[in-house]
């Protein structure tokens, strides 16, 4: 069944986004470890390259991580992942200044950084302050949309045993703590992802996926992070590189269930995808 979507507006350094379109997140990783290997860009020529192609392929956000959440990746520390971003900020505030950028990171003193020297629109935290309690307060007084995502424990030991009682009742219930708490602070433009592939197994996971018209509960823009991750190449048989297809099936059933943001790392895709929900959207509303 498609669901309703309310459209939802985040400000973005002063402009609204309109989610009543879903958008396409490029994904650009700055490190050399992240499990898509094709994802991992670090010379300046395949940066360029890369947000060159997120650009043209369609996407409205590039998404930059310097720090691999992988399962059992290696730890990285916080100057290192400033050096990392420093130097892809710097040649992509150079080169398209006007593109919206979102900061992949758990780390106050990293977010702020990013945002203070290089005017980053938007912080993506996979810990939702879990992993720096700093976090909050620091995105509270920086004014910047900040994307919270569910997951228990850290990168390195998040898959070891994950357990729930009642795992759509508990994720739900992290969000509204999590979502008030930040209300509390003052935090207004709030986007929520559920963690797909973070402390879940393969039934977590599609668990989650069939419930996810319930995190509408919220009214807050939803992202769905699933491009090429182990849900699909372990369920599959296959591997990251294989896991398209796998990408684009739940990418379409996430778009009908209520997402507004898809996380990719095939941008084109995505894009396609999106445009084909719409048509079908616009068909169904002119029946109705």
């Amino acid at each position: 069944m498609i669901k309703e979507f309310n459209p939802q507006y985040i400000n973005v350094n002063g402009k609204l986004m309109d989610f009543s379109s879903p958008k396409v997140m490029g994904i650009l990783n700055v490190t050399p470890d992240s499990f898509f290997a094709q994802s991992r860009k670090q010379t300046s020529k395949e940066i360029i390259e890369r947000v060159k192609q997120i650009i043209d392929e369609g996407a409205s956000i590039v998404d930059l991580g310097a720090y691999s959440s992988r399962p059992n990746a290696d730890d990285v520390s916080p100057k290192e992942e400033m050096n990392r971003l420093r130097i892809a900020l710097e040649i992509i505030r150079n080169e398209f200044s006007d593109i919206v950028v979102s900061i992949d990171t758990f780390r106050a003193d990293v977010a702020r950084m990013c945002v203070e020297e290089y005017n980053a629109d938007i912080i993506n935290d996979i810990a939702a302050g879990e992993m720096d309690k700093e976090m909050f307060p620091t995105i509270a007084s920086l004014g910047v949309p900040y994307i919270i995502m569910h997951m228990k424990g850290t990168p390195q030991n998040m898959q070891d045993t994950p357990k729930y009682d009642n795992l759509l009742k508990e994720v739900l219930y992290y969000f509204s703590e999590k979502v008030q708490k930040l209300r509390d602070l003052g935090v207004k433009d709030i986007i929520i992802d559920p963690g797909f592939g973070f402390a879940k197994t393969i039934e977590h996971n599609y668990e989650l996926l069939n419930h996810m018209e319930e995190f509408q509960i919220f009214d807050l823009p939803i992202l769905v992070g699933v491009s090429r991750k182990s849900m699909i190449y372990n369920l599959l048989g296959t591997t990251p590189q294989e896991a398209l297809n796998g990408t684009t099936v739940i990418d379409t059933i996430a778009l009908m269930k209520g997402a507004n943001i898809l996380r990719v790392h095939d941008v084109r895709q995505a894009v396609e995808n999106v445009r084909i929900f719409e048509k079908m959207q616009e068909c169904r509303n002119k029946t109705i």
